[in-house]
This record gives structure tokens, sequence and C-alpha cells, in this order.
């Protein structure tokens, strides 16, 4: 009697150490995402019986949950706010989904989010401002969304951001000028919004930059005399617009560009010889896809 009761605890000790590989708040929270996204219905779904390094998309080192990669796993509800219990988060990819509601000011509280991939959802609301607390992240990219409002003054805080994509929205207002801070970006694209203004002389600071997408907004002025700065610059879209000038692209080595699309028409430019042949358009690259034997 004795050996069997010794045995049962064994048992259910190994049960535990399976799922105890991280702690009950980060698996609450996981827990939490599974049930609130319609789990059941995923393309790969978890087994909570199971150890959670062994759940699909999801990486554990040292006890703690670092990634979550969901991208076109059929997830649809909103996201729990339990989320902010996975503070040890590095790379959350949600993209190519239905997810829908607000995105949770909890995001905010994963101090350590490196990258934070929501693309090609159905997110509804503001961008939080508590974005700008995520100073660990690189890549942000929320296009093809229904976020609304001004894009938070406090991304300009995000001084290790190498891509923002935040195109294909409802965002509206001026471009915030604190975006010419992140001096480590790389792309960065606000295509087919509503806003509005003029471009900040800050992007001039952008020496990184080598896309810069803007077309399809409600952007005036005059395009910037720092523009001539940009000399890392491969892809600048900036056509459908209401600029009154573009006379300080004239500045520009366009030599430089693989795709330089502005409102030709309304122009007349005098540009240092260019071959336009080289140029192509701009497509958006999901590392994702390279993987997927569904993509073509």
């Amino acid at each position: 009697m004795k050996k069997t009761l010794f045995l049962s605890f064994l048992m259910l000790s190994f049960g535990l150490l399976a799922t105890a590989k991280v702690s009950k708040g980060e698996f609450k929270a996981l827990q939490d995402l599974y049930e609130s996204t319609n789990g059941q219905e995923w393309v790969r779904a978890w087994d909570l019986s199971s150890p959670v390094d062994t759940w699909y998309g999801v990486k554990v080192a040292d006890g703690h949950v670092v990634e979550i990669n969901l991208f076109r796993n059929n997830l649809k509800g909103s996201l729990p706010a339990s989320l902010a219990k996975l503070s040890h988060l590095k790379v959350l990819n949600l993209a190519f989904n239905g997810l829908t509601g607000e995105l949770p000011e909890a995001i905010a509280k994963m101090e350590k989010l490196e990258i934070l991939k929501i693309e090609m959802n159905r997110f509804k609301g503001e961008l939080p401002e508590s974005l700008g607390d995520l100073t660990n992240l690189k890549e942000l990219t929320a296009f093809n969304n229904f976020f609304s409002g001004s894009i938070p003054e406090s991304m300009g805080q995000l001084g290790r951001l190498k891509v923002l994509n935040l195109s294909s929205n409802n965002l509206k207002g001026a471009i915030p000028e604190s975006l010419g801070k992140l001096t480590n970006l790389e792309s960065l694209g606000l295509f087919e919004n509503t806003l509005e203004g003029s471009i900040p002389r800050q992007f001039g600071q952008l020496v990184e930059l080598k896309e810069l997408i803007l077309a399809n907004n409600q952007l005036d002025g005059e395009i910037p005399t720092e523009f001539s700065q940009l000399a890392s610059l491969e892809i600048l879209q900036i056509q459908n617009n209401k600029f009154n000038s573009l006379k300080n692209l004239e500045g520009m080595n366009t030599k430089q560009f693989l795709v330089f699309d502005y409102d030709k028409d309304d122009a007349k430019l005098n540009f240092k010889e260019v071959d336009f042949k080289k140029t192509r358009v701009a497509m958006p690259v999901f590392e994702e896809d390279k993987d997927d034997p569904d993509h073509d």
C-alpha cells in the first residue's frame, strides 16, 4: 500500500514538474491567451496538459517564456490583459490572424520585448501611449489593422527600433517629430493612413533609414531640406499626398534609389540622370513565408 502511494506521489510530482517549467503566472497567461483566442480552432493547437516547452510556437529559456510565434494560426478573439505576466518575453508574433479588440495596455509591461508583430489582424482603437515603455523593442509591425487616433509621441523613446510599420490603418494627425530620434531606424512605413501636416525635418537625423514609405496620406507642406542627409535611403515613396513643393527632392542623390515614387505629374524637378530601369516595386517580405510550404 505504501509502495503504491509512493509511486502515485512520484507520478504526480513528475506531472507537476513537466508543466512547471514556467511560473504559475506565466502558465496562466498562456492559458488565457489560448482560451480568449479560440485555441481549439487554431491550426496548431496546444495540449495544455503537456509541458509548456512542447507547445507550438512557444520557446522557454531558464524557466521563462521568451518567445511566442503563432503566425497565421487562426487566432480569433481579443488579447487578455494577463499577457503582462510574460515579463521575460522577447518575441511576440501574432501576425496574419483574426484578432480583434484593442491592443491591451498590458503589453507595455513586457519590458524585454524586442519583436512585436501584430500585422494583418483586425485590431482597433488607439495605439497605447505606453508603447514607448518598450525601450528594448527593435521591430514593431502593425500594418493592415483598424488602429485609429494619432501615432503616440512616446514612440520616440524606442531608441533601438529598426523597423516600424503602421501602414494601412486609420491613423490621423501629424507625424510626431519625436520619430526623428529613432536614429537606428532602417525601415519606416506609414503608407495609407490619413496623416496630415508636413514631414518632420527631424527625419533628416534618420541616417540609417533605407526605406521610407509615406504614400497615400494627406501630408502637405514642403519636403524637408534635411532629406538630403538620408544617404542610406534606397526606397522612397511619397506619392498621393498634398505637398505644395517637391523642390527639395532635387538635393537628393537619386542614383541611390531602388524605388523612388513621387507625384511626377505635379512636379518639374531637375534631377541628376537616373537609371530608373533599376527601380522595382516595394513589396513587403515576410520572413515567416520563406518556410511556409503553402506560400507561393
